[in-house]
């Protein structure tokens, strides 16, 4: 996940800035400063805020935050620091259907746990053709968990209350696919938690998992980098750091959502 912030919001606003009357214009003046006072610095400030919505969870021995890469990392490092939990990644690649791989017909997931799409799959997918997509993404999924974890072996989460932690929730089709994955895996509770994110997608997910904290459920929403100052990409080296539990370096802090 990755991309310029700043470029997001001139996209989006220019949606509602569409036709050349005084309500257009007006209507463009009062979005910008709706997002300049509700977008996060970035990553590490979402996760700060995030943090502190989870607050009554800290200290809890079974506890365990997982963040899924890349982004998801430096979000869930800070939710983990201030709920004094252990962090781990939680990698889940998508199994993309043939010839649509944007559309997912399962994913697999950490531990060697795949969860299948039966109503993507009845569209007309053959068992050897998941089988083949299956083996693909397993060997893309390990390269990451070496390049992520090095030889570390993952926290277990068998009987823990595990936080899954991105830093946005846009379709929501990767945290549905880890948070069935934790199920195959036995967590006792899982709370999915983001910073923002499209708000019927965050509804949707309290079907999937125990409980779901969105910070914030802007509209519109349009899009997960909209609602930061800085969304540039999340680098490898920058996960395996926050895994190893270097402290990024300080930087000032910044307003807080309403």
């Amino acid at each position: 996940m990755g991309g310029d912030g700043d470029g997001d919001v001139n996209v989006a606003v220019g949606v509602f800035a569409r036709g050349s009357n005084l309500g257009s214009r007006c209507l463009d003046c009062m979005q910008r400063r709706t997002l300049a006072r509700m977008r996060y610095q970035d990553r590490r400030h979402a996760g700060r805020v995030l943090g502190e919505r989870l607050a009554a969870l800290e200290g809890r021995p079974d506890l365990v935050v997982l963040g899924l890469p890349r982004g998801g990392v430096p979000v869930a490092w800070e939710v983990a620091r201030r709920l004094a939990a252990p962090l781990d990644v939680f990698v889940v690649r998508k199994l993309g259907y043939p010839g649509h791989e944007e559309l997912a017909m399962g994913a697999i997931a950490s531990g060697g746990v795949r969860v299948l799409n039966p109503e993507v799959i009845a569209r007309g997918v053959s068992r050897e053709e998941i089988e083949e997509a299956t083996a693909r993404e397993e060997l893309e999924l390990e390269r990451r968990e070496r390049l992520f974890r090095g030889d570390r072996p993952p926290l277990p989460v068998a009987g823990k209350t595990v936080i899954l932690v991105d830093d946005g929730l846009a379709t929501g089709s990767t945290m549905r696919a880890a948070v069935r994955a934790l199920r195959r895996k036995d967590a006792r509770r899982i709370v999915v938690a983001v910073p923002v994110g499209a708000r019927s997608t965050c509804a949707e997910l309290e079907a999937e998992a125990d409980e779901v904290v969105c910070t914030a459920t802007p509209q519109p929403f349009h899009a997960v980098g909209l609602w930061y100052e800085d969304f540039s990409q999340t680098t490898d080296e920058e996960v395996r750091a926050l895994l190893e539990g270097g402290a990024p370096p300080a930087e000032e802090e910044g307003a807080t959502w309403m």
